[in-house]
């Protein structure tokens, strides 16, 4: 059937982990996917320090994901990776 929605990319609708370049990594639900970068929705952020990156999403796997922003736009310069949260 397909997603109505193809000029917004494969992972339209679907939540992602995006971990940057830096400290910060985000999960959210993929809204556009651009060469620009990518616009999240619902999107919880964390920076690296008392707890890894890595600990955050196997928590925010577990658990779900705690919303601190409704739309969120991550520069392409910025992103280390996008993945599926369920694949990790």
């Amino acid at each position: 059937m397909g997603t109505f929605h193809d000029d917004k990319g494969e992972l339209h609708g679907m939540t992602v982990v995006v971990d940057t370049t830096g400290p910060k990594v985000y999960i959210g639900r993929c809204d556009t996917e651009t060469p620009d970068g990518i616009a999240l929705l619902d999107v919880g952020e964390h920076v690296e320090g008392e707890t890894t990156k890595d600990a955050y999403i196997e928590k925010a796997n577990k658990f779900g994901v705690f919303a601190q922003h409704k739309k969120l736009f991550v520069p392409r310069a910025e992103i280390a990776s996008v993945r599926k949260l369920g694949e990790l």
